[in-house]
């Protein structure tokens, strides 16, 4: 079956894990498996990374439960660099890199994403990180990219962040 690999890495660019999402072979999402997605490797604090240079300081980013969420929500973010910890539970336990001061979370509406929101927001609370919540328009950004489009998306995700980091969206219009 065709799959989906993403490397799961440390904040230092080494790779410690997998993530692989088997898919479709008639390009219809993910594989009708009971499980289609599978990680593997030391996945606890790392994620996979979008749009960020290892060592480098990140002052605003964004994290999420999903690869296909956060890679979405990055389509139109390209300035804004995202994680994807892979479940809940991971989320809750990501690494901030060196520098982060804003962190956007991606608001995943199952009691695991509540649970692992609230933790990460706690935690990014008492590294004197600010932690906001952002929200989709449908179930999650893979559906608002893919049913509602780019400019939908960009401009739900301009509504919420904040002044300072709205530059790291395309222009409106």
């Amino acid at each position: 079956m065709p799959a989906l690999i993403a490397a799961v890495t440390s904040l230092d660019g080494r790779i410690t894990g997998l993530q692989r999402t088997w898919l479709d072979p008639a390009g219809n999402g993910k594989a009708q498996l009971a499980d289609p997605r599978r990680s593997l490797g030391n996945l606890l604090g790392n994620a996979i990374w979008l749009g960020r240079e290892p060592g480098a300081p990140v002052p605003a980013m964004a994290a999420g439960e999903g690869f296909e969420t956060m890679a979405s929500l990055r389509t139109v973010s390209a300035g804004l660099p995202v994680a994807a910890a892979t479940s809940a539970n991971h989320l809750s336990g990501l690494t901030f890199p060196p520098g982060c001061r804003r962190l956007y979370i991606a608001a995943d509406a199952d009691a695991a994403g509540r649970h692992g929101i609230r933790r990460l927001s706690q935690r990014a609370g008492e590294a004197g990180i600010l932690a906001m919540v952002l929200r989709p328009q449908l179930g999650d950004f893979n559906d608002d990219l893919r049913y509602l489009g780019p400019a939908s998306l960009a401009a739900c995700l301009r509504d919420q962040l904040l002044p300072d980091d709205a530059g790291l969206l395309p222009p409106s219009g």
